[in-house]
């Protein structure tokens, strides 16, 4: 059985007991999430979603972060003594694939909480907001 996810604006192919790197998600590790933008379903029979799949989700287990490669940025304009070099590496979330659950299946109960993994996290913040909480710029 396989799926294909949506996380971070990016779309994984997974299966159970497969390790992925995705976007940074605010979560602990050991924590389980559920990744619900589940874009394609396959056990016996494939079934698309529209845009997702009605009722299926991942179940997932955060490992804990990483970072990428070093990427070098070189910015370079002829003729005028311009030149910048600077680097980058990405932050990554380690997630173990524990479950796949498709809309008429249960999810195996854990004695661990669950976080949704589609949360989103204010700008230069860095705190958890739902959509329909204000944070004022004085309370970070």
């Amino acid at each position: 059985m396989y799926a294909v996810v949506e996380t971070g604006g990016r779309q994984y192919k997974v299966t159970e007991g497969q390790f992925i790197n995705v976007e940074k998600i605010v979560a602990e590790p050991g924590q389980r999430i559920e990744l619900d933008r589940v874009l394609l379903l396959s056990d016996d029979k494939v079934t698309v979603g529209q845009p997702i799949v009605a009722g299926a989700k991942v179940v997932a287990k955060v490992v804990g972060e990483e970072r990428g490669e070093k990427i070098i940025v070189f910015k370079y304009k002829p003729k005028v003594r311009y030149r910048r070099k600077l680097g980058h590496r990405q932050t990554y979330t380690r997630l173990a694939i524990e479950q796949i659950v498709s809309g008429n299946e249960e999810i195996v109960p854990r004695d661990e909480e669950m976080v949704s993994g589609n949360e989103e996290i204010a700008p230069g913040i860095g705190e958890m907001v739902s959509g329909d909480e204000e944070i004022a710029p004085g309370d970070a």
